[in-house]
């Protein structure tokens, strides 16, 4: 597909510096573009590429005294993600139904739905219009399936899960799997299940990377909140509440009950405990421990967590405490010396 640069910017709300009828065919790094490409600048350490790259226009969020085509946009890199999405699309089978899949006759499908070979659907799903189910999938009995979702190969979606509109969950996530949830008797010595009864709810717009488990609710129900992003090997416990437009980035683990608020960043591995809440507009560093709960919005680090600030200067000071050591030494010996 090829569009030009004025169509572009009419589109997605840009300014135009330079040749508007530019056309693009494709999209790439700065340092790598060729002629008939589009490329985008949000760090300024590339900025040195844009005299030498051999793209035919860039995104950027400034104009530039160069001689390239610019697009300027307020928010380069949200521009770029969109462009991208106009000239590529995803490469998906057409819709019909495989003759190895298996589909209860009580379950309801859409229209111009794919299901792949031995898919398997059981009793009272409802499956919405133009969804994709890839090979290997298995959907337990009453689920539901919203429209222009998409489920990579070989998820497992177990019974009584509600996932919404234009989602996609990647290859070998489960969802719906038993939560954590034990009792152990004192008396008997002995540890007994508790049953896990709830479901799991997943809004709109959600995507959920690859091996990805996410934990039905013991009584009530785990929920992610519309638009939020889970990556690839993360770990969402029974009866989590996560809100809208949250990044939860890889090998994060969130204990039972936990409650997360609206736009919220889980950086890599961090771990957050359960029963607790973390308030929106915050941010949490990678490998940090969320022991207790935050209300305030801002960025939190470190194990237990801090104030980001309050972080840093608490590592640098910890950084320095062979250095300060030798000194306090080297003054104790001296003032031995003296006396």
């Amino acid at each position: 597909m090829e569009v030009s640069i004025g169509e572009i910017a009419k589109s997605i709300g840009c300014r135009v510096k330079g040749n508007p009828d530019i056309k693009i065919k494709g999209v790439n790094e700065i340092q790598k573009a060729k002629e008939g490409e589009l490329t985008f600048l949000t760090n300024p350490k590339y900025e040195k590429f844009l005299r030498t790259t051999g793209a035919s226009a860039v995104i950027v969020g400034k104009e530039y005294n160069v001689p390239i085509t610019q697009l300027i946009c307020e928010e380069p890199y949200v521009a770029f993600a969109k462009i991208l999405s106009m000239l590529i699309k995803e490469p998906h089978p057409e819709p019909g139904i495989s003759k190895t899949a298996t589909i209860d006759e009580t379950a309801t499908i859409g229209n111009n739905v794919y299901i792949g070979d031995h898919v398997f659907i059981g009793k009272e799903c409802k499956i919405g219009n133009n969804v994709k189910i890839y090979p290997g999938v298995v959907i337990g009995n009453r689920c539901e399936i919203g429209d222009n979702s998409v489920i990579f190969a070989n998820v497992t979606i177990y019974h009584d899960v509600k996932i919404g509109k234009n989602v996609r969950i990647h290859s070998g996530t489960v969802i719906g799997s038993d939560g954590f949830g034990y009792a152990f008797s004192k008396k008997e010595m002995k540890i007994y299940k508790v049953p896990q009864i709830g479901r799991v709810i997943i809004g709109n717009d959600v995507e959920i990377g690859a091996n990805t488990t996410i934990d039905r609710g013991t009584i009530g129900d785990t929920v992610i909140g519309d638009g939020t992003k889970i990556d690839n090997l993360v770990q969402i416990a029974h009866n989590d509440k996560i809100g809208k437009n949250c990044f939860i980035v890889s090998q994060v683990g969130i204990s039972g009950s936990t409650e997360i608020g609206d736009n919220v960043t889980l950086a890599g591995q961090v771990g957050v405990a359960g029963h607790i809440k973390i308030g929106s507009n915050i941010t949490v560093g990678a490998k940090s421990g969320v022991t207790k709960s935050i209300t305030k919005p801002g960025i939190y680090a470190g194990f237990p967590i801090k104030d980001f600030r309050t972080w840093r200067k608490t590592e640098a000071l910890i950084n320095r405490l062979p250095e300060i050591y030798e000194k306090i030494k080297s003054f104790l010996s001296t003032k031995e010396q003296k006396s």
